[in-house]
């Protein structure tokens, strides 16, 4: 394996589209969603290790998760562990990690990828990768790794290239966020549109030449402690500044201030695993299109649902059409699947009550 490949691997959300099974206390990165055997961390980690050295993959997480990522991961050192003490988007954390990288490795070349995706053709995934290594090896570009879209989905962001560029590699033209659904047609008709998985590739010193550039603020509050990065000191450091970075993602920071960005359509399958209406897409289905996640499922004149429950319990469900259906521990939800993009906005008015 290549020492100079690294991945960091973004694990800090909340995931609260999955409630009631991801909560801020146990996000959904750390649960078996799928009933595979292993959690969506863990599969992460494991695709990853296939090209890059296990003792080179760094996992970004919010520091009260850092337990649970050692349960998960007991390979892991501690080091390779990177907590996060506040909520700050992806550019804050990318950065950070990017500067930790370069003082142990200047020649580094890295993936960013998050933790909740699910891939199954993983040996497309490794070739795609290796194909977009390659690239940033040896050039100056900041890489992401577009997916060819099968529908006009309203729920992810798309990034446009340039329809005459022939290459493998495409020269990218503008970033485009979450469209309509008419506008999302019409990105699909013109062929030149791909959805922005968030995964990236670059070497590490093109992407901190790009914060240093368009994010000169961000990049000198991390800069000043870059020389107690990977030592005893970093800890404190990063307790006393990193709230002090700007709230920004990744792509509004760098990528579309870029001129130097370009995307691999991928040839693997993708799911980015945001709701139980994605979830369900993945799920083997019986003869209603019902899709069942532990327990054992009877139904009556039921299609179409997703319902997952405590392992060996009995499900009866009749009469109903395309819903989700969620028993844990004392909550149990029962959602229209069409509607499932209001559960993030229940959870933040259920908390905001407690709270009162």
């Amino acid at each position: 394996m290549n020492k100079n490949y690294y991945a960091v691997i973004m694990a800090g959300g909340v995931g609260s589209r999955f409630w009631p099974v991801s909560t801020p206390e146990f996000p959904k990165q750390f649960h078996d969603m799928l009933g595979t055997g292993e959690t969506l961390v863990q599969k992460t980690f494991t695709r990853l290790s296939q090209l890059i050295p296990k003792e080179n993959i760094l996992i970004l997480t919010n520091d009260k998760y850092g337990d649970i990522l050692k349960e998960q991961l007991p390979m892991i050192t501690n080091e390779q562990i990177v907590l996060e003490p506040d909520m700050r988007n992806t550019a804050p954390c990318i950065l950070y990690a990017s500067m930790k990288i370069k003082k142990q490795n200047p020649d580094a070349v890295m993936i960013v990828a998050p933790s909740d995706h699910w891939i199954e053709d993983e040996v497309q995934f490794v070739s795609n990768l290796q194909r977009a290594f390659d690239s940033c090896e040896s050039d100056n570009v900041l890489m992401t790794l577009g997916i060819i879209p099968t529908f006009p989905n309203t729920g992810y962001g798309y990034i446009e290239y340039n329809k005459l560029d022939s290459r493998q590699i495409k020269k990218v033209v503008q970033f485009r966020e979450k469209p309509d659904y008419q506008t999302a047609k019409t990105f699909i008709q013109r062929r030149n549109f791909l959805w922005n998985s968030g995964i990236f590739v670059w070497n590490v010193k093109s992407i901190l030449e790009a914060f240093e550039k368009f994010q000169p603020e961000m990049y000198q509050l991390f800069q000043a402690g870059y020389s107690t990065f990977n030592t005893s000191e970093e800890k404190q450091f990063i307790t006393e500044n990193y709230s002090k970075a700007e709230n920004i993602s990744i792509d509004y920071a760098v990528m579309e201030e870029a001129d130097n960005v370009f995307i691999l359509p991928a040839t693997f399958d993708w799911n980015d695993l945001g709701t139980w209406g994605s979830l369900y897409d993945k799920l083997p289905k019986d003869e209603c299109e019902n899709a069942m996640v532990n327990g054992n499922l009877f139904v009556e004149n039921a299609t179409n649902n997703i319902i997952r429950t405590n392992p060996n319990k009995l499900v009866v469900i009749g009469g109903l059409d395309d819903f989700i259906i969620v028993d844990k521990d004392d909550v149990l939800l029962i959602y229209p699947k069409k509607r499932e993009q209001e559960i993030k906005q229940i959870v933040a008015k259920m908390n905001a009550k407690k709270s009162e």
